[in-house]
């Protein structure tokens, strides 16, 4: 069934809302080195519905505004554009939590080496082992739901729906 442009409008804006709501409710934790984002939970959604690449961009867009740098908005923006991109079309949901985890700790690695002088490597580890934790813990929530009888109907889930780990 087509869903229509209003419902996928609303939708982003939601999952857009609650990325920025929950990101800056956990300040502290969602930005510079050892980062815990608890909104990039949101991301495994992507492998649910594809459409959900617009919320979670526009939501990563208007967190990173109040980051440490406007380049942030770029290049936060671009971890999750390509990572929401190899989660939409992975197979594996176990696929879905690496993406961020690698291009999170690459790219916001090398911005916190290029903006603030921070050690490259240490800098890559501390992001991409935040991201690790935060998607092992949506991992294990959306396994949990994947039980729950009408969960994919509540998100308007369309691929993926037999999925296995």
């Amino acid at each position: 069934m087509k869903k229509s442009p209003i419902k996928i409008i609303t939708y982003n804006a939601i999952i857009a809302s609650v990325y920025v709501v929950l990101t800056l409710l956990t300040y502290e934790i969602s930005y510079l080195g050892l980062q815990f984002r608890i909104a990039e939970m949101l991301m495994l959604l992507c492998f649910f519905r594809k459409d959900s690449i617009l919320g979670l961009t526009l939501g990563c867009a208007i967190s990173n505004i109040f980051s440490f740098s406007p380049l942030d908005v770029v290049f936060g923006t671009m971890a999750t554009i390509l990572a929401c991109l190899c989660i939409m079309f992975s197979k594996f949901l176990f696929v879905g939590v690496l993406a961020p985890v690698v291009f999170n700790g690459f790219i916001v690695g090398f911005e916190l080496w290029w903006l603030l002088g921070a050690p490259f490597w240490p800098s890559v580890l501390s992001v991409a082992l935040g991201e690790l934790a935060v998607l092992s813990v949506a991992y294990i929530i959306f396994m949990l739901l994947k039980k729950r009888k009408g969960f994919f109907e509540s998100i308007g889930a369309d691929q993926n729906l037999e999925f296995l780990f």
